[in-house]
């Protein structure tokens, strides 16, 4: 059976990944590798604490290498037909969006 977890661990996880996101963001520009250290942290924390990452933080990950997507520098958006696509340009993976 498993064991439940105390609520307030779950809300601390996510205010953890929240804030893991805003330190990715404003230290991307200076040490990229480092953001992508914080978007790790983050998915770890998530999957330890079954946090579900928040909806507006998701598009920020690479679903295949994991690193911190930012539009026009990590990162290319094309529409095609009835979605958006964006091509990872670390790991020149392709994540497809409905419209």
């Amino acid at each position: 059976m498993r064991k439940k977890q105390k609520s307030w661990a779950k809300d601390m996880a996510k205010q953890r990944i929240i804030r893991l996101f805003e330190l990715a963001a404003t230290e991307f520009d200076t040490h990229p590798e480092r953001s992508n250290r914080y978007v790790n942290l983050a998915r770890r924390l998530s999957m330890r604490y079954r946090v579900r990452m928040p909806g507006e933080l998701k598009p920020m990950i690479c679903k295949h290498c994991h690193s911190y997507i930012v539009q026009g520098k990590t990162a290319r958006t094309r529409l095609q037909g009835s979605h958006i696509t964006t091509t990872c340009l670390n790991c020149g993976k392709q994540m497809r969006r409905p419209y």
